[in-house]
């Protein structure tokens, strides 16, 4: 039987870690590593229990979110991080991500959501609520020669990609036929130089940490 996910809450609210400890202490396959109430202690529970995935939330006293993000790297801890954060504006997500972060949902998300979240991202995936997948998308064309050769059509497929939606839910959120989604999905691959979704998602990720 495989290990459970382990994951360490980090959120400046005690109401927050205590629902959020409830939510995942009910889940098949989820531990609580622990709970931190800012970033110092985040980064010390982080080197000592060594989780699996770490829920951060950006607004924390003294060392920002940003900045935990940025300690984690240098200090070699390799735990996958999920910010969740009530910072609705696509600049802080961004910046989650180039500080590598490896997935960014916001408060408002549905519990069930959150748990796939963290189970998406501990698998290794890359992880965008719907607002920070557009504005990453369309930030990182300017940079990439890659992604600059896409059309405004296909980098709108890509920031859908970007949020793990299948190809039947692109379609239908853009208004247009399956096998027309198929094809820009193709063409962005091609054009990316990659061989799967994922990899397509993460070509802006990196552009926006270089």
């Amino acid at each position: 039987m495989s290990q459970p996910i382990s994951v360490l809450i980090v959120d400046d609210h005690p109401v927050v870690r205590r629902g959020l400890r409830a939510l995942l202490e009910v889940q098949d396959g989820l531990e609580v590593a622990g709970e931190a109430g800012d970033g110092g202690a985040a980064l010390a529970l982080a080197a000592e229990r060594q989780p699996d995935v770490i829920l951060l939330d950006l607004k924390l006293p003294g060392m920002d979110g940003v900045a935990v993000l940025r300690e984690l790297a240098a200090r070699g801890i390799r735990a996958r991080v999920l910010v969740l954060t009530s910072a609705t504006d696509p600049a802080s997500a961004s910046m989650a991500m180039r500080c590598g972060a490896a997935g960014v949902v916001y408060k408002d998300v549905d519990p069930d959501a959150l748990v796939r979240a963290i189970r998406a991202v501990h698998d290794g995936n890359l992880l965008l609520a719907p607002q920070a997948a557009g504005a990453l998308v369309r930030s990182a064309a300017g940079g990439d020669v890659r992604l600059r050769s896409l059309t405004s059509r296909e980098r709108e497929v890509l920031a859908e990609l970007a949020r793990g939606r299948s190809n039947r839910e692109i379609a239908r959120i853009l208004g247009v036929a399956e096998k027309t989604v198929k094809a820009h999905v193709s063409s962005v691959l091609a054009k990316l130089g990659v061989q799967d979704r994922t990899q397509a998602a993460l070509v802006a990720v990196r552009q926006q940490r270089d």
